[in-house]
């Protein structure tokens, strides 16, 4: 498509060097990326700065560069005619807008979800898509599991972890749009709510899970933490918020501007979903849900006391979707558990191994908990530090953990450019009487499983915590193929059990 640089108001275009209207056959910011006639945006990031790469994006065949930084884009534009050279005041905030443009205002056709907190985002974002589609409503998915249509994982690069930047995101819907999904849920992070990777477009309803400290190492503070989640809930048309959550609820109350929905455990929260009664079956779990006065019994099979908080936000989604609670009470037998989430899996011998992405300290302490109201002889738990984190976590993992597992396996998750001893290390740290439980260590999180199913026996629980972002673990700039359920069968089955 022809874009005119000089009409896009909204990216705050400080002058145009060079032609004001190119023919634009992509939009990027990583060099590499760029072909004939795309727009190459300059975004300056924690470790690097995008205009260092502006000769290679030009002979990749960059026909358009946007960038903030005055002086080098006036250098470009006086060797480089023909080229349009965008001089804006934030290209992260040009390449959202200008991304909306490229893919025709796809996220007005998209009833959206966005899901955050500190934990379960993964969690609730897939039940929103698992319910949407139940009910009839095809929705796909963006985030920490993989990017998904209504019917089939979509086998795109991830430019991050959890959420995508803002031109892979608005790329995403076109494609969702394409495929006749006609909405989408998707994990939303503090990072990207700071770096304007969901600018430009409102969403259609913000749910809040918690908030816990979390990405430090970014974020600095914790009141800058908390304020970028806020930021969610200034561009939602209603938002689904829990009362049990201190750390945020009464913020998010206050800012929120559309139509409000509260979910609560408490009885008198006077929230306008209330869950109690909570029964553990062999197949899951049943539950009371109050709801305008009516109490309605369900059964579902999920595991996890937690995870019925996470299912009934998803529920406040689907009442704000303009389904009826009757609808949705009916397909709730048909939920299924999330991969990596209070995942179960049977092993011989009774032996049940439990995945679950709990990463933080208050994710931690909920499983290790939940995991024992399964029936067990002893407990053994893996639990990380993450190589790519704040370091200061680490420590509180242990802590968490201690006195609550038999045997606690040590380990890291995606050390990045550290030595992994370094990050197990870190971890120990944290132990204050090492001798309340077993610990093991181990340099990879792939030696880690195997000690950890080394150590069970007949009857055992072994909980997997952490794990991979998108089947991988990330050393040194790679990202390693890595996959607990392929390591476990192995073990079972492929190799003597000698236990």
């Amino acid at each position: 498509m022809d874009i005119q640089w000089t009409q896009l108001t909204q990216i705050k275009t400080l002058h145009v060097f060079g032609p004001t209207t190119q023919p634009t056959a992509g939009i990027v910011y990583d060099s590499r990326d760029v072909q004939h006639q795309f727009a190459f945006f300059c975004i300056i990031g924690e470790e690097t700065d995008g205009h260092l790469y502006i000769d290679e994006a030009i002979q990749n065949g960059a026909t358009t560069i946007v960038g903030s930084d005055k002086v080098t884009i006036e250098k470009y534009a006086s060797l480089h005619a023909n080229i349009s050279f965008v001089l804006v005041q934030d290209s992260r905030e040009a390449l959202a807008y200008t991304a909306i443009e490229f893919n025709h205002h796809s996220a007005d056709k998209l009833f959206k979800v966005g899901v955050t907190g500190t934990n379960g985002k993964t969690t609730v974002a897939t039940y929103v898509r698992n319910l949407f589609n139940l009910l009839g409503l095809p929705c796909g998915m963006l985030g920490t599991n993989g990017i998904f249509t209504s019917n089939e994982i979509l086998h795109i690069k991830k430019s991050t972890p959890t959420t995508p930047m803002s031109s892979d995101v608005q790329a995403i819907f076109s494609e969702l749009l394409k495929r006749g999904d006609k909405a989408a849920a998707m994990e939303v992070s503090s990072i990207a709510l700071d770096q304007y990777r969901v600018g430009g477009f409102e969403f259609d309803v913000a749910i809040h899970t918690n908030i816990s400290e979390e990405h430090m190492e970014y974020h600095k503070t914790f009141d800058h933490y908390k304020m970028c989640k806020l930021r969610l809930f200034t561009q939602a048309k209603a938002s689904v918020v829990n009362l049990d959550d201190e750390g945020m609820s009464k913020d998010i109350i206050k800012v929120v501007q559309g139509s409000l929905l509260t979910y609560s455990s408490n009885t008198d929260s006077q929230a306008d979903l209330i869950w109690t009664n909570i029964h553990h079956l062999a197949d899951g779990m049943s539950f009371d849900l109050l709801y305008k006065g009516q109490i309605h019994q369900i059964s579902i099979p999920i595991y996890g006391e937690y995870n019925v908080g996470n299912l009934v936000s998803a529920i406040g989604a689907a009442l704000f979707a303009g389904i009826s609670i009757e609808k949705i009470l009916m397909v709730l037998p048909e939920m299924q558990q999330v991969d990596g989430r209070f995942q179960v899996i049977n092993g011989p011998d009774n032996r049940i191994i439990v995945l679950d992405y709990a990463h933080t300290p208050v994710a931690l302490e909920a499983i290790m908990k939940a995991v024992k109201k399964l029936p067990h002889e002893r407990l053994i738990t893996l639990i990380t530090g993450i190589g790519i984190r704040d370091f200061a976590k680490m420590p509180k993992m242990a802590k968490t953990a201690e006195g609550k597992a038999e045997v606690l396996v040590v380990s890291v998750d995606h050390p990045g450019e550290n030595d992994p001893w370094v990050v197990v290390d870190a971890v120990l740290k944290g132990f204050q009487v090492p001798y309340l439980q077993e610990v093991l260590t181990a340099p990879s999180r792939h030696e880690a499983v195997i000690k950890a199913l080394e150590a069970s026996k007949p009857g055992d629980i072994v909980l997997l915590t952490s794990g991979c972002i998108n089947g991988a673990q990330i050393v040194r700039g790679e990202y390693i193929p890595h996959s607990d359920e392929d390591i476990i069968h192995d073990f079972f089955y492929n190799t003597k059990l000698s236990v």
